[in-house]
Protein backbone atom coordinates (compact mmCIF):
# COMPACT_ATOMS: atom_id res chain seq x y z
CA UNK A 1 0.00 0.00 0.00
CA UNK A 2 1.56 3.44 -0.92
CA UNK A 3 1.61 5.88 2.09
CA UNK A 4 -0.10 9.13 2.52
CA UNK A 5 3.37 10.62 2.19
CA UNK A 6 4.46 9.28 -0.62
CA UNK A 7 0.83 10.44 -2.11
CA UNK A 8 1.02 14.20 -0.86
CA UNK A 9 4.56 14.32 -2.68
CA UNK A 10 3.57 12.67 -5.82
CA UNK A 11 -0.25 14.02 -6.20
CA UNK A 12 -0.46 17.38 -4.08
CA UNK A 13 1.32 19.38 -6.96
CA UNK A 14 -1.61 18.41 -9.13
CA UNK A 15 -3.85 19.65 -6.60
CA UNK A 16 -2.88 22.66 -6.49
CA UNK A 17 -4.99 24.71 -9.09
CA UNK A 18 -7.82 22.81 -7.42
CA UNK A 19 -6.88 24.29 -3.95
CA UNK A 20 -6.37 28.03 -5.75
CA UNK A 21 -9.98 27.68 -7.56
CA UNK A 22 -11.83 27.00 -4.39
CA UNK A 23 -10.20 29.84 -2.74
CA UNK A 24 -11.03 32.24 -5.76
CA UNK A 25 -14.97 31.00 -5.13
CA UNK A 26 -14.85 31.73 -1.36
CA UNK A 27 -13.20 34.57 -1.70
CA UNK A 28 -15.34 36.33 -4.54
CA UNK A 29 -19.07 34.74 -2.91
CA UNK A 30 -20.29 36.04 -6.10
CA UNK A 31 -24.61 37.09 -5.15
CA UNK A 32 -26.56 33.59 -5.99
CA UNK A 33 -29.19 36.10 -6.65
CA UNK A 34 -28.07 37.86 -9.59
CA UNK A 35 -26.76 34.51 -11.49
CA UNK A 36 -24.50 34.74 -14.58
CA UNK A 37 -21.99 32.76 -16.65
CA UNK A 38 -19.17 34.77 -14.80
CA UNK A 39 -20.96 33.39 -11.84
CA UNK A 40 -21.60 29.67 -13.36
CA UNK A 41 -17.49 29.70 -14.49
CA UNK A 42 -16.61 30.75 -11.12
CA UNK A 43 -18.44 28.07 -9.50
CA UNK A 44 -17.39 25.17 -12.25
CA UNK A 45 -13.88 25.85 -12.08
CA UNK A 46 -12.79 24.06 -9.46
CA UNK A 47 -14.15 21.42 -11.02
CA UNK A 48 -13.11 21.73 -14.38
CA UNK A 49 -9.54 21.82 -12.07
CA UNK A 50 -10.45 18.17 -11.38
CA UNK A 51 -10.81 17.13 -14.92
CA UNK A 52 -6.86 18.72 -15.17
CA UNK A 53 -5.98 16.51 -11.70
CA UNK A 54 -7.07 13.18 -13.80
CA UNK A 55 -5.94 14.37 -17.37
CA UNK A 56 -2.56 15.08 -15.73
CA UNK A 57 -2.36 11.64 -14.99
CA UNK A 58 -1.94 10.45 -18.66
CA UNK A 59 -4.64 9.95 -21.30
CA UNK A 60 -3.06 6.57 -21.27
CA UNK A 61 -4.51 5.93 -17.83
CA UNK A 62 -7.71 7.34 -18.54
CA UNK A 63 -8.21 5.67 -21.48
CA UNK A 64 -6.80 1.94 -19.98
CA UNK A 65 -9.12 2.67 -16.37
CA UNK A 66 -12.42 2.47 -16.87
CA UNK A 67 -12.79 3.56 -13.27
CA UNK A 68 -10.75 6.75 -13.85
CA UNK A 69 -13.44 7.65 -16.79
CA UNK A 70 -16.13 7.21 -15.05
CA UNK A 71 -14.70 9.47 -12.26
CA UNK A 72 -13.79 11.69 -14.88
CA UNK A 73 -17.29 11.67 -16.50
CA UNK A 74 -18.79 11.74 -12.73
CA UNK A 75 -16.84 15.41 -12.69
CA UNK A 76 -18.20 16.28 -16.04
CA UNK A 77 -21.73 15.98 -15.18
CA UNK A 78 -21.01 17.63 -11.94
CA UNK A 79 -20.25 20.89 -13.77
CA UNK A 80 -23.01 20.44 -15.78
CA UNK A 81 -25.06 20.32 -12.53
CA UNK A 82 -23.56 23.04 -11.13
CA UNK A 83 -23.89 25.12 -13.99
CA UNK A 84 -27.84 24.27 -14.38
CA UNK A 85 -28.50 25.42 -10.28
CA UNK A 86 -26.77 28.51 -10.77
CA UNK A 87 -30.10 29.29 -12.53
CA UNK A 88 -32.22 27.14 -10.27
CA UNK A 89 -34.49 30.03 -9.32
CA UNK A 90 -35.20 30.72 -12.95
CA UNK A 91 -36.79 26.50 -13.18
CA UNK A 92 -33.19 24.75 -13.63
CA UNK A 93 -33.10 22.90 -10.41
CA UNK A 94 -34.29 19.32 -12.09
CA UNK A 95 -31.85 19.51 -14.71
CA UNK A 96 -29.45 20.33 -12.29
CA UNK A 97 -31.13 17.25 -9.85
CA UNK A 98 -30.64 14.95 -13.42
CA UNK A 99 -27.29 15.78 -14.13
CA UNK A 100 -25.90 15.07 -10.15
CA UNK A 101 -28.49 11.53 -10.48
CA UNK A 102 -25.69 10.74 -13.41
CA UNK A 103 -22.70 11.73 -11.51
CA UNK A 104 -23.92 9.21 -8.52
CA UNK A 105 -24.49 6.32 -11.32
CA UNK A 106 -21.21 6.84 -12.83
CA UNK A 107 -19.47 7.19 -9.40
CA UNK A 108 -21.40 3.79 -8.01
CA UNK A 109 -20.20 2.09 -11.25
CA UNK A 110 -16.67 2.96 -10.88
CA UNK A 111 -16.20 1.78 -7.04
CA UNK A 112 -17.99 -1.43 -7.83
CA UNK A 113 -20.01 -4.09 -6.62
CA UNK A 114 -17.70 -6.05 -4.43
CA UNK A 115 -17.29 -6.41 -1.33
CA UNK A 116 -21.25 -6.20 -0.93
CA UNK A 117 -21.15 -5.21 2.62
CA UNK A 118 -24.62 -6.16 3.74
CA UNK A 119 -24.24 -4.59 7.01
CA UNK A 120 -22.72 -1.30 5.13
CA UNK A 121 -25.89 -1.44 2.80
CA UNK A 122 -28.44 -2.17 5.83
CA UNK A 123 -26.88 1.13 7.86
CA UNK A 124 -27.33 3.77 4.44
CA UNK A 125 -30.25 2.52 3.53
CA UNK A 126 -31.76 3.33 7.36
CA UNK A 127 -30.28 6.66 6.98
CA UNK A 128 -31.76 7.14 3.39
CA UNK A 129 -35.10 6.10 4.58
CA UNK A 130 -34.95 8.65 7.86
CA UNK A 131 -33.74 10.88 5.55
CA UNK A 132 -36.22 11.00 3.20
CA UNK A 133 -39.54 10.65 5.74
CA UNK A 134 -38.34 13.39 7.43
CA UNK A 135 -38.27 15.56 3.66
CA UNK A 136 -41.50 14.20 2.84
CA UNK A 137 -43.92 16.15 4.32
CA UNK A 138 -42.16 19.63 2.94
CA UNK A 139 -42.55 17.83 -0.85
CA UNK A 140 -45.22 18.60 -3.47
CA UNK A 141 -45.80 17.79 -6.73
CA UNK A 142 -43.30 16.00 -8.85
CA UNK A 143 -40.90 16.65 -6.22
CA UNK A 144 -42.36 14.16 -3.97
CA UNK A 145 -41.13 11.42 -6.44
CA UNK A 146 -37.86 12.86 -7.70
CA UNK A 147 -36.30 13.48 -4.23
CA UNK A 148 -36.77 10.00 -3.47
CA UNK A 149 -35.19 8.92 -6.54
CA UNK A 150 -32.84 10.80 -6.16
CA UNK A 151 -31.81 9.61 -2.18
CA UNK A 152 -32.00 6.65 -3.41
CA UNK A 153 -29.19 7.17 -5.61
CA UNK A 154 -26.81 9.02 -3.50
CA UNK A 155 -27.65 6.76 -1.00
CA UNK A 156 -26.51 3.81 -3.31
CA UNK A 157 -23.48 5.76 -4.17
CA UNK A 158 -22.43 6.24 -0.48
CA UNK A 159 -23.38 2.28 0.11
CA UNK A 160 -20.86 1.15 -2.27
CA UNK A 161 -17.83 3.48 -1.46
CA UNK A 162 -18.14 2.77 2.14
CA UNK A 163 -18.21 -0.98 1.10
CA UNK A 164 -15.24 -0.84 -0.12
CA UNK A 165 -13.05 0.30 2.66
CA UNK A 166 -13.72 -3.11 5.12
CA UNK A 167 -11.60 -1.32 8.04
CA UNK A 168 -12.80 -4.64 10.12
CA UNK A 169 -10.67 -7.09 7.72
CA UNK A 170 -7.22 -4.89 7.61
CA UNK A 171 -8.06 -4.56 3.49
CA UNK A 172 -8.07 -0.95 3.11
CA UNK A 173 -5.94 1.33 1.17
CA UNK A 174 -6.11 5.60 2.06
CA UNK A 175 -7.84 5.69 -1.42
CA UNK A 176 -10.28 3.37 -0.32
CA UNK A 177 -10.79 5.90 2.83
CA UNK A 178 -10.57 8.82 0.13
CA UNK A 179 -13.74 7.17 -1.99
CA UNK A 180 -15.62 6.80 1.57
CA UNK A 181 -14.97 9.92 2.87
CA UNK A 182 -16.00 11.77 -0.08
CA UNK A 183 -19.07 10.02 -0.51
CA UNK A 184 -20.56 10.98 3.07
CA UNK A 185 -19.54 14.95 2.58
CA UNK A 186 -21.35 14.47 -0.64
CA UNK A 187 -24.41 13.18 1.15
CA UNK A 188 -23.81 15.99 3.37
CA UNK A 189 -23.92 18.47 1.27
CA UNK A 190 -26.66 17.14 -0.49
CA UNK A 191 -28.53 17.01 2.44
CA UNK A 192 -28.12 20.21 3.28
CA UNK A 193 -29.63 21.47 -0.01
CA UNK A 194 -32.50 19.69 0.67
CA UNK A 195 -33.30 21.18 4.19
CA UNK A 196 -32.80 24.58 2.90
CA UNK A 197 -34.26 24.18 -0.17
CA UNK A 198 -37.83 22.47 1.11
CA UNK A 199 -37.87 22.35 4.37
CA UNK A 200 -36.20 25.71 6.25
CA UNK A 201 -33.26 27.83 5.93
CA UNK A 202 -30.11 26.30 7.24
CA UNK A 203 -27.59 29.13 9.17
CA UNK A 204 -24.79 29.36 7.17
CA UNK A 205 -26.08 27.08 4.26
CA UNK A 206 -23.89 27.79 0.96
CA UNK A 207 -20.55 27.55 2.86
CA UNK A 208 -21.43 24.18 3.90
CA UNK A 209 -22.78 23.26 0.69
CA UNK A 210 -19.77 23.77 -0.74
CA UNK A 211 -17.56 23.45 1.57
CA UNK A 212 -18.70 19.82 1.85
CA UNK A 213 -19.17 19.47 -2.39
CA UNK A 214 -15.79 20.81 -3.11
CA UNK A 215 -13.59 18.44 -0.61
CA UNK A 216 -16.25 15.66 -1.55
CA UNK A 217 -15.01 16.06 -5.59
CA UNK A 218 -11.87 16.45 -4.11
CA UNK A 219 -11.62 13.31 -2.61
CA UNK A 220 -13.66 10.92 -4.72
CA UNK A 221 -11.18 12.70 -8.13
CA UNK A 222 -8.11 11.19 -5.15
CA UNK A 223 -9.39 7.61 -5.23
CA UNK A 224 -8.74 7.19 -8.74
CA UNK A 225 -4.70 7.12 -8.30
CA UNK A 226 -5.20 3.70 -6.65
CA UNK A 227 -6.45 2.37 -10.49
CA UNK A 228 -2.58 4.10 -11.40
CA UNK A 229 -1.05 2.37 -8.08
CA UNK A 230 -2.91 -0.97 -9.40
CA UNK A 231 -1.65 -0.71 -12.78
CA UNK A 232 1.87 0.17 -12.34
CA UNK A 233 2.27 -3.14 -9.49
CA UNK A 234 0.76 -4.98 -12.22
CA UNK A 235 3.54 -3.81 -14.86
CA UNK A 236 5.72 -4.55 -12.50
CA UNK A 237 4.87 -8.17 -11.95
Amino acid sequence: MVSPVTVVKSEGSKLVPFFKATCVYFVLWLPTSSPSWFSALIKCLPIFCLWMFLLAHGFSFIGASSNARKIFAGLVFSALGDAFLIWQEQGYFVHGLLMFAITHILYSSAFGMKPVNVTAGLVVTAVSSVSYLLLYPYLSGPFTYLVAVYIGLIGFMGWRAVAGLQLANDLWTWTKLCACLGAVLFIVSDLTIAVNKFCFPVPHSRAIIMATYYAAQMLISLSVVECQDAEGARKKA
